[in-house]
């Protein structure tokens, strides 16, 4: 039985290749190098499959404090909502490179934050560590100032930022075993909402508690109670914004993904919520010796594919109309792992993560963090772009809205994603080569596509955009593009990002344990018509 199903797949390969495709790099496939392999890379343009936003890549920025400690090293310095420098060149280059982006303002802390409007009759004073506190993890109840709400606000207009803000979701809330019960105290964030409405700030979401859904984490809301909570949010929303343009969204849960309770809260919310958010550190705890092993491991990273597939189901089954966003995804729980999370490893499951999650019709997905622990892109202390930081600006720059079926044959160490091309004609393919000694040589088969007009035949150019980590030392922080290493300065200047050019009649080379972005503007496929 196995024989006969390799067979009938091999005519089913062969009839295909007869009748539906047209071949990019049928030319000089062979190299007469053992170490490197064919393949080829089947990009199935008839349709597209999904749609991703135009700010499909987002961060996050958190309120964790400097005594913020895991696995013995204390890795959030300065990086918080309260202390994060706004003067910083770099910082404020890196957003802007984005144009916009989304940044996500929340994390574990936000659910006791208090803010510090005139109503506000209790002490505005920042977080602090506090052994009585089992709620948030070792720390005090922190405020945030109005002063420092309008330098931040005043910061995020100047960088071209599209502010989603985690707003408050325990306060009033009584807590037994394990629970939070009761209805939402939802004064101060009214009142914190009034404020920023009538200071004229654009708010592209408010989100809803975090990480408070299913078994939760440190305490949970039932899905009822969440649900009447958003309802009320929803309307506080529709009152503020009355006669205010545009209308936030409204997001919720913000929190890891329990199929029955994700579909008792979208029953029962009545529509209120436009994004539906969910959180993925599938890589393990950032103590994890193991977690390189997992990012190279491709039935490591097709693990979490079964929830994005399970979400996209709830969602069609269910009355709503939300998209769905992953809010906060930052590999490894606990602040990440130092010269992993940080380090060139990371794209590898960075990237799959983007390009999987827009399979399944994710429209945003947010990293944590823009900065701060383990897993920022920009390093916690100098400013300076970790290597995800690159790859980031690379598919923000180079994969458009429409999301393509793609299939690889020829080695199962190599992971391709496809999207029609950003603001350009033709596509764009990522390639990730997780094998650390063979050399792929892929071609390109399109399916549902228009041949190249003969006088262009030879004649038109790939973009090519090939990354490696310096030294081809994994743990490196520094990014290679095309041979050339990627280096911001002190001025704030964030490094130009060029491509090589490469005649399309030949194969795409994916070398050992390297990313590979193709912009191919001559493969005109029905699905990007």
């Amino acid at each position: 039985m196995g024989y006969q199903k390799k067979l009938l797949g091999m005519f089913f390969w062969m009839y295909l290749v007869s009748f539906s495709f047209s071949f990019i790099g049928v030319n000089c496939i062979g190299l007469g190098n053992d170490s490197a392999v064919k393949g080829v890379v089947v990009i199935h343009g008839k349709a597209f499959i999904g749609r991703i936003d135009n700010d499909f890549v987002c961060a996050t920025l958190d309120w964790w404090p400097p005594q913020k400690c895991d696995w013995g090293r204390c890795s959030w310095g300065h990086a918080s909502l309260l202390n994060l420098d706004l003067n910083n060149k770099i910082l404020l280059n890196a957003i802007k490179a984005f144009s916009p982006l989304k940044i996500r303002l929340g994390g574990t802390l936000q659910d006791m934050v208090i803010y510090g409007t005139e109503d506000n009759k209790q002490s505005c004073t920042p977080f602090a560590l506090s052994s009585k506190e089992k709620i948030d993890f070792g720390f005090t109840k922190g405020c945030l100032p109005m002063q420092r709400w309008d330098e931040l606000n005043s910061f995020f207009q100047k960088a071209g930022v599209k502010v989603i803000f985690g707003l408050n979701a325990l306060a009033g809330r009584s807590f037994e075993s394990g629970s939070a019960v009761g209805p939402w105290n939802y004064t101060n964030a009214e009142s914190f909402i009034r404020y920023t409405v009538a200071k004229k700030y654009t708010i592209h979401g408010w989100e809803f508690g975090n990480e408070l859904c299913g078994g939760g984490i440190g305490t949970s809301v039932a899905a009822d109670q969440y649900a009447s909570d958003v309802i009320v949010l929803r309307k506080i929303i529709q009152d503020v914004y009355r006669g205010v343009k545009p209308k936030p969204l409204i997001i919720a849960p913000g929190g890891f993904f329990d199929e029955n309770w994700f579909k008792e809260f979208l029953n029962k919310s009545d529509e209120s919520t436009n994004v539906v958010t969910h959180h993925i550190y599938n890589l393990g705890p950032g103590g994890d010796p193991h977690i390189v092993e997992r990012i190279l491991d491709p039935s490591s990273l097709n693990g979490v594919a079964g929830i994005f597939s399970s979400l996209k189901n709830v969602l069609q089954s269910s009355r709503t109309s939300a998209q769905a966003w992953v809010g906060e995804a930052g590999g490894a729980s606990g602040s990440g792992h130092h010269l992993v999370s940080d380090a060139f490893v990371n794209s590898f499951w960075y990237l799959d993560q983007l390009g999987m999650s827009a399979t399944y019709g994710t429209r945003t997905y947010c990293r944590q963090t823009l900065i701060g622990g383990n897993y920022g892109l920009l390093n916690t202390t100098t400013f300076m772009p970790n290597p995800d930081y690159y790859s980031a600006l690379l598919w923000h720059r180079l994969m458009g809205g429409r999301v393509l079926s793609t299939t690889f044959y020829g080695t199962k160490k190599i992971r391709t994603y496809a999207h029609c091309a950003k603001e350009s004609k033709g596509i764009t393919i990522l390639f990730l080569n997780l094998d650390n000694s063979t050399t792929v040589q892929a071609r390109v088969a399109l399916n549902f596509a228009k041949k190249p007009s003969p006088h262009n035949v030879g004649e038109s150019q790939r973009r090519e955009y090939h990354l490696t980590a310096k030294d081809g030392n994994l743990h490196s922080q520094t990014m290679v593009l095309n041979g050339n290493i990627l280096s911001g300065n002190s001025a704030g200047d964030i490094p130009s990002l060029n491509p090589i050019y490469v005649d399309s009649s030949k194969p795409i080379t994916v070398r050992p344990l390297s990313i590979v972005f193709a912009h191919i503007p001559d493969a005109a496929v029905k699905a990007c018509s």
